[in-house]
């Protein structure tokens, strides 16, 4: 069967998250985003811990679990729940600082309170459902894998500039630096948005282990929750089935991964916020990473960290991995379509609403949904422009430090018989201002 995970996302306890990030809210919006496996999140958090024992039970035989009925108690929906959670490791190596942020998967919620009971000993779990331990990377590959051998603990979004195996600011240039001996016990990593599988398939040190994707959503909307996941072919629905497919790799069970482009990613390129300046890798190098505004230190993006560890031109790509597909989440399709200000407002929800009913759920809609029936229902122009993000065939703004990326629509109309139709609606003025280049400085 084909299974749509998520695994990587926060619960209400988590900093910065939103207070709708319940099991009742996750799963109502999981569904119409076309998810069928979630992580949990946030296991390690007492308040939270509580809630996940109180709202889901486990399947028989398979260590997922079901969201049950608030009124009945009684399973409510064919989601699935895999028990996981993130932590950040605060330690000194070579007399430099390093905060890593790292995924846990873990089969039960027992095993999960094993993992709780070792890690309560570094840090105050109850502070925050992302809680900062003190206590190495290899301590705590060690720990939670004493508690059981079928537990995976994936370093998370490995390129972010900040808190990351990779990241520029506190991060290594080798897996094996971060986790030393405990490497043995590391089967994959997690991309982050700001990277995808092309990114990474420039360094060879990285072919032995899987790439995985996931939202780190803080919020259940459908333009956070999903927006990257991983597509599995099972033959049993089961924790074990998702475990063995993400360390064996095998295209046939790991067929690809949902990215967003990476330039869509709020730490793409190097840039300075502030100064509303934004380079690529090249730009960057040449202004020796200063910013020609402020001339302090420019946050170094992901595209220009990788270019400084890659052994590989662009392009490469190794044999027998899971693929991947560049999407974007639909409601930011329809918002910059429309000129919407807000991917909240009425009109947004409206045209999204409208697809969903007609195609069941967002990824049907991204993934498979044919031109001609989307605009039988919704304004030509966002039809064209799915179309247009599942081809590859847009341009976007690159992101840089903490700033998304922005979606620019092209100019010509893939659909030519419709030319007529798509033209008779003006297309909305660009609303962000113009990020400055290095151009602007010479």
């Amino acid at each position: 069967m084909q299974v749509i995970a998520d695994l990587h996302i926060h619960s209400k306890y988590s900093r910065a998250t939103s207070s709708k990030m319940e099991i009742k809210e996750i799963t109502r919006f999981a569904e119409i985003k076309g998810l069928n496996l979630l992580g949990t999140g946030d296991f390690t958090h007492p308040k939270w811990f509580g809630e996940l024992l109180k709202n889901l039970r486990e399947v028989p035989e398979t260590s997922l679990y079901v969201p049950l009925e608030e009124s009945t108690g009684k399973p409510r929906s064919s989601v699935r729940y895999m028990i996981t959670g993130e932590v950040s490791t605060i330690f000194t190596y070579e007399d430099s600082v390093k905060k890593i942020h790292h995924l846990i998967l873990t089969p039960s919620l027992e095993t999960a309170d094993q993992i709780n009971d070792r890690l309560a000993k570094y840090g105050d779990l109850g502070v925050d459902g992302r809680p900062t331990l003190n206590m190495t990377a290899p301590q705590l590959v060690e720990e939670v894998m004493e508690v059981s051998s079928y537990n995976m603990v994936i370093p998370a979004h490995a390129w972010t500039p900040w808190f990351s195996l990779f990241g520029a600011f506190s991060g290594f240039d080798r897996i094996e630096d971060c986790y030393q001996d405990a490497t043995r016990h590391i089967s994959a990593i997690e991309t982050g948005l700001s990277s995808d599988p092309p990114m990474n398939w420039r360094l060879s040190s990285l072919d032995r282990f899987t790439l995985i994707s996931n939202s780190d959503s803080h919020s259940p909307w459908p333009w956070r929750i999903g927006r990257e996941a991983n597509v599995f072919d099972l033959k049993r629905f089961t924790y074990w089935d998702v475990v063995e497919a993400i360390k064996r790799k095998d295209p046939k069970h790991f067929k690809y991964t949902i990215e967003t482009d990476p330039a869509y990613g709020k730490y793409h390129w190097t840039g300075h916020r502030a100064c509303n300046v934004s380079l690529s890798p090249s730009e960057a190098i040449k202004l020796g990473g200063i910013c020609p505004v402020c001339r302090r230190a420019l946050t170094k993006g992901v595209e220009q960290r990788v270019e400084e560890l890659a052994d590989r031109p662009r392009g490469y790509k190794p044999r027998g991995v899971p693929g991947y597909r560049h999407l974007l989440p639909l409601s930011e399709i329809i918002s910059v379509v429309v000129g919407a200000s807000s991917l909240s407002q009425k009109r947004v929800w409206r045209t999204y609403n409208a697809l969903i009913s007609r195609f069941g759920d967002e990824y049907k809609v991204l993934i498979e949904a044919p031109y001609e029936e989307m605009a039988e229902v919704v304004d030509p122009r966002v039809a064209k422009t799915v179309i247009q993000v599942r081809e590859e065939r847009i341009k976007i703004i690159p992101g840089y430090d903490g700033v998304y990326g922005q979606l620019v629509l092209p100019e010509n109309d893939l659909h030519p018989d419709k030319m007529k139709e798509v033209e008779s609606h003006p297309k909305p003025e660009a609303k962000r201002p113009k990020q400055r280049t290095l151009a602007d400085f010479m």
